[in-house]
């Protein structure tokens, strides 16, 4: 059954927060993407979220990024929050500031597991001819 998310007009920064996310998205009168902050946070054991415009996306130099700051766990049906709106603001703040290195960044996306399995499946079927 779907749920429905609360929106808000503010939040604090001393506020539970389950995460703040900073994403590209088309803006509500269509004419181009801007940067927004989601934010995402606990109102009366409920989450409720918050949308800031930070302006035009070209203006940006770093990536999208997502910031966890608690989890819901399904078999408990409750919300764990582990950080608060400040927390979570100062660490966007961070990574804006000084964004991870696009080497560092690229080594972390591990193997290339599509071309891999095409490789897995053309190597079969040359030792399937061969027999």
């Amino acid at each position: 059954m779907a749920k429905i998310l609360f929106g808000t007009h503010y939040v604090n920064e001393d506020e539970p927060c389950l995460g703040l996310f900073e994403m590209n998205l088309q803006s509500p009168d269509s004419k181009g993407f801007h940067r927004y902050q989601i934010v995402y946070v606990m109102r009366e054991d409920k989450p409720a979220e918050y949308r800031k415009d930070l302006g035009a996306t070209k203006k940006f130099k770093h990536d999208q990024f997502r910031i966890p700051g608690g989890f819901y766990d399904s078999d408990e049906d409750r919300y764990y929050v582990e950080h608060t709106v400040g927390e979570l603001r100062q660490i966007a703040d961070d990574l804006r500031a000084k964004p991870f290195p696009k080497a560092l960044l690229k080594h972390l996306e591990g193997p290339d597991l599509i071309r891999k399995m095409i490789d897995q499946i053309e190597l079969k079927s040359k030792i399937r001819s061969k027999r």
